[in-house]
């Protein structure tokens, strides 16, 4: 990374933003912003002759993302020994309907990061990115759940995907048609969009008396008018 960067440039040829390039924005905070909203992911990966995206759960703890999974996981074996992957995260904010089919667009925020996983082989690490992750899905949680025993510990896999070589892009805003259009009597405008919960599934097998906790009953919507929770310390259109 050059040390002349700011943060309206791209870290890399790669993760620089030429299609509609007003939409990119390079801001470390605003990549963050992205980050701690979402918490599902595709991450790329090649081995040998075959490529693979595949999803999976994410948290960020300071500049690196972790996952993990079952010891097995091919994805995760793979990416724990040095290899490079792509990550990126999708928020749709909104549908844009536009008077022409052709100008259709939807209102996103999107991160793209270039990293190279490295296998988590710290215990205290991995615990601490196995309890920040259930607390960036579900804030609350830890406090109630049963905390990993140390067999299940040894039985998972993390990695952590350094945030260094990264890009957002985002769009905004209304639809954008041609001039002639504006007056054909067509509505056009934003259907926004947010994650929102319904209301929680008791399982079947719960002990009787226990009431739904605050964190489930309320669980905050994520979107554009959500409001983004905290982790716990592990340290425009067109």
């Amino acid at each position: 990374m050059s040390e002349n960067r700011t943060s309206d440039s791209p870290s890399s040829d790669r993760t620089t933003v030429r299609r509609h390039k007003e939409r990119g924005n390079y801001d470390r905070s605003v990549l963050y912003e992205i980050l701690d909203e979402g918490f599902l992911c595709h991450i790329g990966f090649r081995e040998g002759d075959t490529t693979y995206v595949l999803p999976t759960g994410y948290v960020r703890v300071d500049d690196a993302l972790y996952v993990h999974g079952a010891a097995a996981n091919h994805m995760l074996t793979v990416l724990g020994s040095a290899t490079q992957a792509c990550v990126t995260v999708t928020l749709l904010d909104g549908l844009v309907l536009a008077r022409a089919n052709f100008h259709h667009s939807m209102n996103y925020r999107s991160a793209v990061i270039f990293s190279t996983g490295n296998k988590v082989e710290d215990s205290e690490e991995k615990l601490q990115a196995m309890n920040a992750l259930v607390e960036h899905i579900v804030p609350g949680r830890t406090s109630d759940a049963r905390p990993p025993s140390v067999e299940e510990v040894r039985a998972t896999l993390v990695v952590r995907l350094p945030i260094e070589e990264f890009s957002a892009k985002i769009r905004v805003g209304p639809p954008v048609d041609e001039e002639e259009d504006y007056d054909l009597p067509i509505w056009a405008g934003v259907i926004p969009l947010q994650m929102t919960s319904s209301r929680p599934v008791a399982d079947p097998r719960l002990i009787a008396g226990l009431d739904v906790p605050g964190y489930a009953a309320d669980y905050p919507a994520r979107g554009r008018a959500s409001t983004t929770t905290a982790l716990p310390e592990l340290r425009d259109r067109a």
